[in-house]
């Protein structure tokens, strides 16, 4: 067993913690490439859906050439690469019955690495912030990586009243109103429809917090328009913009947006979108279609995942979600529809 990990770490030719270091096109260029050589031999569901393609790793020389992976696959197989037991096992949410995708962390310092460094790089350092976590629906299941991390980042915050909240809304108001009168730096982190709950108890957590939403409805109320939604948080809790995590069990990693409903992704990680009809066509800027994912935090499992979303990008690399594909289970942050 010990032979085979030593085998797996030589046959990666970088440092996974090098990949928070890219800063241009052509680090990211590279690196995404070593990935996809290593994950094609050594994943062998990625190798397996690479040879029902008959695509051979060697004929690719470019980032746009590698064939992306339907995020289903994570329901139905392990797509991990690993000699023993991986380090924690991430589930995602889902009805009574139904099929839940699993992602097998072998490393997770990557992870904890990418979500820090993310948060960082959005909003500055997180021990100048409280955070309170309105996760009722992720907290009620094991598995959830948004409370991972949510955990990591009160922890690291070093903030006394930093921590989670379910249904003890009043004692969140309460509190929110005590951190509004010291003028305390606090990130408002909570599942959509719990975001709705607060504000309708008048909830107004002032210019110092920043409100994020993440993770829609969950069933407790009917979907929303993005632009409806978001108008509702900020009239209610009369708050200038509502900021939203895109994030899913699949990925180690996030995109931020900070209340335009258009998302930024950390240099790590990268959005493609891809025809609707045909998966190997790459669409302009502007135009709509299925969101491709590259996350190069996924170093052991697959970095390169053709999510159910649908979505646009920006000239600039940005981009929006605008829904997802007709008769997919809706999961996930923010899959509203805008």
């Amino acid at each position: 067993m010990r032979h085979i990990r030593i085998r797996i770490h030589q046959a990666l030719k970088i440092d996974p913690q090098h990949i928070f270091n890219i800063n241009n096109a052509a680090g990211f260029e590279k690196i995404a490439l070593e990935l996809f050589y290593f994950q094609a031999e050594y994943n062998p569901v990625y190798r397996a859906f690479l040879q029902y393609l008959r695509v051979k790793a060697t004929d690719i020389v470019a980032v746009s050439d590698i064939p992306f992976m339907p995020v289903e696959l994570f329901k139905h197989h392990k797509v991990y690469i690993g000699a023993g037991e991986p380090q924690k096992v991430f589930t995602s949410s889902g009805t009574t019955g139904a099929l839940t995708s699993k992602h097998y962390v072998a490393d997770l310092n990557l992870y904890e690495k990418s979500f820090s460094s993310c948060f960082e790089r959005f909003y500055g350092d997180i021990s100048k912030h409280c955070v309170l976590a309105l996760l009722p629906s992720y907290l009620e299941r094991e598995g959830s990586s948004l409370v991972y991390m949510a955990d990591n980042l009160i922890k690291a915050s070093g903030h006394p009243d930093s921590g989670f909240y379910m249904h003890n809304y009043s004692e969140l108001v309460q509190k929110i109103k005590q951190l509004k009168a010291q003028q305390q730096a606090v990130l408002l982190l909570g599942v959509t429809y719990a975001l709705m709950d607060l504000a309708e108890m008048g909830c107004e957590p002032g210019e110092h917090c920043i409100v994020m939403e993440t993770g829609g409805m969950k069933g407790k109320r009917p979907e929303m328009l993005r632009e409806e939604l978001h108008g509702y948080l900020k009239q209610k809790m009369k708050i200038t913009s509502v900021h939203s995590e895109y994030g899913m069990t699949e990925l180690l990693s996030q995109a931020y947006s900070n209340g335009d409903g258009v998302f930024t992704c950390p240099p790590w990680m990268k959005v493609m979108i891809r025809g609707m009809n045909d998966p190997l066509q790459y669409l302009d800027p502007g135009r709509t279609g299925g969101m491709n994912v590259i996350d190069l935090a996924n170093v052991y499992s697959c970095s390169f995942i053709a999510t159910k979303d649908l979505g646009k990008i920006h000239p600039d690399g940005k981009f929006e979600i605008l829904g997802r594909f007709d008769n997919s289970d809706i999961r996930g942050c923010n899959l509203l529809v805008s």
